[in-house]
């Protein structure tokens, strides 16, 4: 047996590789064959997923080619997805000071409706690597608010939520990064100040050193346009400072930051600018302000950030060259520098034919709607009727006409009032003595609001009744407008 023995060695088929005696050509065969990808190339280069192979680009274009032929296919889309996910993170990496503008326009030439997810993502995490650009990125954030807001909306609500996971971990660079997004945030009125009230507050409500430096922080960058809007609430978050530092139980480091806030805090905030002027870009009248708290109940969107099948691509992505066409003009290709001939080329064709950009007469009554939410938002946040007084007038500027609205709106607070609050006699009086079209106003609301009494409940007849009663007592009001009124047994 010894001089017999059997050589088992594997041998080579000639193809690389190696097989036992008595193995099958055949079944070796469908071995390799079961082991194929059953995929094409080009399908799994849609999916993202070629598993970091390298991929020849004239073989990268036949794959392109041969998947665009369907545009109604998946994989035309997961192509056209993965594309616009790339233009949208270089669109974003690119932007600076110099060439805001510029990149605004190519944000908003990306279909921004389906790629809403992956322009908050790109800007979140261009931030948080960069935080010194952050006034970078909430200006161009605040330019696409003025255009889409849902987009603004839904990234305050991802900052909110990165704040809210970052102060739970004890994430003190990423609670630091979002707190400085906040801040530019509220400076560029995307996000309401009180948002930046509640989370100072919600930071020195249990100091630690880390938590108070994270405050010192956030009102050096916006504590300029707290002094200037609620200028009480301002007042209220340096005197808790003040009494941290008389305890002095946190570290002597952030000790000498609180001090050194108080100094920039006398000088008025001059080294942090509300907004800087190259990056104040947004007409006030087309801010659109969001009025999210840190304990509301957010919609993140995460299913914006991943691929979706859309039966309705084609019909969509026209749907969106519409809004483009609305956003960006006729000349949708021009650049910043050429903004003003592409202004002149416009004005030329709106008075000369029909290719000049179409003025759309919003009779939804929308702006009105804006309006009165941002008086009521104004007059909740006040806490004197001075500060309110002051806010409405600056939002009044340069909206002649809406002196009605605005005294409805005094009312109708008043009259959601449990019991009468003089804050808002005061108020009436204040505005009545600057200019009498508030006293018209407040008038003509008298004898509607007479007419309609019986549909009112007590306690807003109650309101009301004491509101006007304090405009006659105080001269505001005429005693004229009870003609009106007939006494009967």
């Amino acid at each position: 047996m010894a001089g017999s023995a059997v050589d088992v060695r594997p041998v080579s088929d000639g193809l690389g590789s190696k097989r036992g005696r008595g193995s099958s050509p055949g079944l070796h065969e469908e071995d390799r064959a079961s082991t194929k990808v059953s995929k094409p190339a080009s399908n799994m280069w849609a999916e993202g997923r070629t598993g970091g192979i390298y991929i020849p680009p004239h073989r990268l274009r036949k794959m392109q080619e041969s998947i665009a032929e369907d545009k109604t296919s998946k994989e035309y889309q997961r192509m056209q997805w993965e594309l616009l996910k790339k233009r949208i993170n270089g669109v974003v990496n690119k932007v600076n000071v110099s060439n805001l503008a510029e990149i605004a326009v190519a944000v908003f030439r990306e279909n921004l409706i389906r790629g809403k997810g992956l322009f908050c993502r790109a800007v979140l995490k261009a931030q948080l690597s960069s935080p010194e650009f952050t006034n970078v990125y909430t200006a161009l954030v605040a330019v696409v608010n003025s255009k889409m807001p849902e987009v603004g909306e839904l990234l305050l609500s991802r900052v909110i939520m990165q704040f809210r996971r970052s102060y739970r971990r004890n994430d003190k660079i990423t609670c630091m990064s979002a707190t400085k997004f906040v801040a530019h945030l509220v400076n560029q009125q995307v996000a309401h100040e009180i948002l930046a009230l509640q989370l100072v507050t919600l930071l020195l409500e249990k100091p630690t050193s880390d938590s108070v430096e994270v405050s010192i922080s956030f009102v050096k960058e916006c504590g300029a346009l707290l002094t200037e809007v609620s200028p009480q609430g301002i007042h209220a978050v340096f005197e808790r400072l003040r009494s941290i530092l008389h305890e002095g139980e946190i570290d002597k480091r952030v000790q000498y930051m609180i001090e050194a806030l108080f100094s920039v805090r006398r000088s008025g905030f001059s080294e942090y600018p509300i907004v800087l002027d190259d990056l104040d870009v947004v007409e006030d009248e087309d801010k659109i302000t969001h009025e999210l708290s840190l304990d509301d109940e957010l919609d993140l969107g995460t299913g914006f950030d991943v691929f979706q099948y859309d039966a309705d691509y084609e019909e969509n992505e026209k749907k969106y060259l519409e809004i483009r066409k609305e956003i960006l003009g006729d000349d949708e290709h021009a650049s910043g520098d050429e903004e003003e001939d592409s202004e002149e080329s416009g004005d030329d064709a709106a008075g000369g034919g029909d290719q000049g950009r179409v003025e759309v007469d919003d009779q939804t009554g929308r702006e009105d709607v804006e309006f009165r939410r941002k008086i009521y938002l104004t007059i909740m946040s006040a806490l004197s009727y001075e500060e309110c007084a002051h806010k409405l007038m600056k939002l009044m500027s340069g909206k002649e006409g809406k002196e009605p609205s605005l005294c409805q709106m005094l009312l109708e607070c008043c009259g959601q009032e449990r019991s009468y609050l003089s804050f808002y006699g005061l108020l009436g009086c204040r505005f009545c003595a600057l200019n009498r079209l508030y006293v018209a106003a407040f008038e003509s609301l008298f004898a509607e609001y007479y007419g309609e009494v019986h549909r009112f409940e007590t306690s807003r007849i109650r309101n009301v009744a004491k509101f006007f009663a304090a405009l006659l007592a105080s001269g505001s009001m005429p005693w004229s407008i009870f003609e009106l009124i007939s006494i009967n047994e």
